[in-house]
């Protein structure tokens, strides 16, 4: 099983619902050994839904405030985490001289559902931080196999 990188950036297209789910996750799992930040493409202010769905599970992501590629303070990551295709296109160009990974993740986003019902919506919102979950859970494990 590989070593845990010790910096991770997520990034999507605006930085305020699947960027912002996935480095409040990985915080939530492993804050104390890896440091973690996300970007958009474009920023905006994170969205009510996931805040909502967010806090269902006991992540707070009501202070975060949406910053872009050109926001980071630091660009040493180990490995880059695009969720978008934008993002992607975003992240190999950063990446084109950092000796970093990146790995694309495609995450549907919720926000392009077109519903007037509050509960379709969380659900869809619901379904992104569940995969996410998932996902993170697999590429970044709680516990080592010991080999013997």
């Amino acid at each position: 099983m590989p070593d845990l990188p010790s910096a991770v950036l997520f990034a999507c297209t605006m930085n305020s619902i699947r960027s912002p789910m996935a480095e409040g996750i990985l915080k939530f799992l492993h804050g104390a050994n890896i440091y973690v930040d996300s970007v958009g493409v474009r920023a905006v202010e994170i969205n009510g839904f996931c805040v909502t769905v967010m806090d269902e599970i006991g992540i707070d992501m009501s202070r975060h405030k949406g910053k872009t590629f050109e926001d980071l303070e630091d660009s040493y990551f180990d490995l880059v985490v695009p969720l978008s295709p934008e993002a992607q296109h975003k992240a190999v160009e950063m990446t084109r001289v950092m000796a970093c990974e990146v790995e694309f993740w495609n995450t549907f986003d919720p926000s392009i559902i077109e519903s007037e019902d509050r509960e379709t919506m969380l659900e869809a919102f619901r379904a992104v931080r569940d995969q996410l979950m998932q996902r993170i859970k697999a590429r970044f494990p709680l516990t080592r196999v010991s080999q013997s």
